[in-house]
């Protein structure tokens, strides 16, 4: 392990900072400063202090992190998602399995029900319509089902898939909430 005094130590963290606010980026920097300071003046060396705090790449990497984490929680969209889970699994392999992991399958889970939605609605106005139209083409396939009962079937098809459709969109919006919730105690695990 390469230690480093003050300079570098600062340095490193203020390029992993990029793309942070300016304020904010000084606003840390200024905090680490003062670590340096209160531990020089407890007699500690430079580097020991620097060791002491931790990698100033990963420092950077939890603060862009939560950046990103808090961007995703005031302003909700599927790219701030992505990239507040993308920051998330650059902390590390073992987060990449641990977020990663979840999310696919909260992705595929919502994929699926999204899917089976325009199924059931696709299926019950085919069915709807196809009854309707059935007797305009005599040769068209046909299931031997009372007309009433096609038209019936279609429209419950229909209503059960837009109900689907419309507790997906709750759903989705609730795993959003606890995507955000789980990342920032990922964080909190990995910080502590």
């Amino acid at each position: 392990m390469i230690l480093l005094n003050r300079r570098e130590f600062i340095e490193t963290l203020r390029n992993g900072l990029k793309g942070l606010p300016e304020n904010e980026i000084m606003d840390i920097l200024y905090d680490y400063e003062e670590h340096f300071e209160v531990g020089l003046s407890k007699g500690k060396s430079e580097e020991e202090i620097a060791e002491e705090l931790g990698g100033p790449t990963n420092i950077a990497r939890t603060y862009i992190a939560t950046s990103k984490i808090s961007e995703a929680e005031n302003n909700p969209s599927p790219k701030n998602l992505l990239r507040a889970v993308l920051a998330a699994m650059a902390l590390g392999f073992f987060n990449l399995i641990i977020v990663l992991g979840p999310f696919l399958l909260i992705v595929g889970l919502l994929i699926g029900l999204y899917g089976i939605s325009v199924g059931f609605i696709v299926g019950g106005i085919s069915s709807f319509f196809g009854t309707i139209a059935a007797p305009f083409f005599p040769y068209s396939i046909s299931i031997n089902v009372y007309p009433i009962t096609s038209i019936s079937f279609g429209t419950v098809l229909t209503a059960l898939g837009l109900l689907i459709g419309i507790g997906s969109a709750y759903l989705t919006k609730l795993l959003y909430q606890a995507v955000i919730k789980y990342l920032r105690w990922n964080i909190d695990i990995i910080t502590k």
